[in-house]
């Protein structure tokens, strides 16, 4: 314990082993879905699934356990959902290009953050960026948060007429996603440690007895090493016009998910100084990237940091420690899949609504009376949800901020960054480059 407390400072940062472990466990459970379906959508590029579910529980391991021991933040990392279906549907399929060069794509791409995260460059892009949409990132991903969970708790359902409508509140994966909303909603009020772990495994517990899921097919499965896609690159046709720009996207949504990520959930737990930037960010963007091209690697699509990490930071993680518990969580996955996997939505989906509300908290440093601030703000924080992507809103504040303050003759107060940002945002939508 002595040893734990020094490396990872759990006094200094006024945590314990305990609420270390419980929060761990926690980030865990609601991450643990991409075990099942990450495998899904890269089989329809060609992959084959237990290569996936190997190198999607491996990279995912060797990212935050880098994150925890060198970084020292509770963040966890995994294969990016969204840059998942990017890779099958807008690479592979769409482009017409085998899954080694969508690889091999991944994998340069995360050299080159590795780069830009280890030089200084990463620093003065996080410091141009505008302290009122630093603050409305950590809404917009408690708004991002809540619309998941939502989605995966049956709450709302898709509808060709508004888009989004109310979903059937009387399916009974629905009604248990709502009892466990409030279980979890009475233990916080009544400061019950550990109360999103402690509704998770109650609701799990039920739809197991209940056989509203399924219990495990089996408790033990051996491990073993991707086969056909360790290291199955093929930069033959990479460096092209057409996979310029895959590259460029890839590298885009990487960088300002990450950047997105960082600043919401750093917000959360009080890990930005008084600039509002994250400490030890070098240390931080270099685990996202080194997590990339070791997923790229060993045969998986972008690893990226986690927004479901403010979950165990809400249970009490301040420290590696809680990194590192997920990543340990990840290895025995190989092992135990099977149970991690039959973990159902409506357990977890309560925390990932519980953690957007507490997200939601920094949005009162805002200066809705401001329109130059409030404009922006607003941009990012609703884009994030509408498009369904951190990297979305980031841009859409930052070009209109550019706008405003070009078009109202103040043009001398934006930082020179803001401007390449600008121009490179542009084109980067104009050319289609997206995800």
């Amino acid at each position: 314990m002595i040893v734990l407390d020094r490396y990872f400072h759990l006094t200094e940062q006024k945590t314990t082993v305990v609420t270390e472990l419980r929060a761990g466990v926690a980030t865990f459970l609601t991450m643990a879905y991409i075990l099942l379906v990450n495998p899904q959508i890269l089989a329809e590029a060609g992959l084959p699934p237990t290569d996936v579910v190997r190198a999607t529980a491996l990279a995912s391991a060797a990212a935050t356990l880098i994150m925890g021991l060198w970084a020292n933040y509770p963040f966890a990392l995994a294969p990016g959902m969204g840059l998942n279906a990017y890779f099958t549907y807008g690479v592979v399929q769409g482009l017409g290009v085998s899954y080694p060069v969508a690889l091999a794509a991944v994998f340069v791409e995360g050299l080159l953050f590795l780069a830009l995260a280890l030089s200084g460059l990463r620093g003065a892009i996080i410091r141009a960026i505008p302290h009122a949409l630093k603050v409305a990132t950590s809404g917009g991903i408690g708004l991002f948060l809540a619309i998941i969970g939502f989605q995966q708790a049956g709450i709302i359902a898709d509808s060709p007429a508004t888009l989004l409508t109310l979903g059937v509140l009387t399916q009974p994966e629905t009604l248990l996603a709502l009892g466990t909303l409030v279980l979890m909603g009475v233990l916080l009020v009544r400061r019950v440690p550990g109360a999103l772990l402690l509704g998770i495994l109650a609701a799990t517990a039920t739809a197991w007895l209940t056989g509203l899921s399924p219990f495990p097919e089996r408790w033990v499965q051996l491990p073993g090493l991707p086969r056909e896609t360790l290291a199955a690159f093929d930069f033959s046709t990479l460096f092209t016009a057409k996979l310029f720009g895959v590259v460029a996207a890839f590298f885009f949504v990487d960088f300002f998910d990450t950047a997105g990520t960082l600043m919401g959930i750093g917000r959360l737990g009080g890990f930005l100084d008084a600039q509002g930037e994250l400490k030890r960010a070098r240390e931080a963007f270099a685990a996202d990237a080194a997590g990339t091209t070791l997923g790229a690697l060993l045969g998986t699509s972008t690893v990226t940091t986690y927004i479901e990490s403010a979950t165990g930071i809400e249970e009490g993680g301040r420290t590696g420690l809680t990194a590192v518990v997920v990543a340990l969580l990840f290895l025995l996955s190989l092992f135990l899949t099977p149970v991690f996997t039959a973990v159902p939505a409506a357990a977890t989906a309560p925390a990932l609504i519980l953690v957007g509300a507490f997200m939601m908290r920094a949005l009162a440093e805002l200066d809705w009376r401001n329109h130059e601030e409030a404009i922006p703000a607003f941009l990012t924080i609703t884009a994030m949800p509408f498009t369904y992507s951190i990297a979305n809103g980031i841009a859409f504040g930052l070009l209109a901020h550019v706008l405003l303050q070009l078009l109202s003759g103040r043009a001398r107060t934006l930082h020179p960054l803001l401007y390449v940002l600008a121009v490179l945002l542009a084109l980067y939508y104009a050319l289609g480059f997206h995800a």
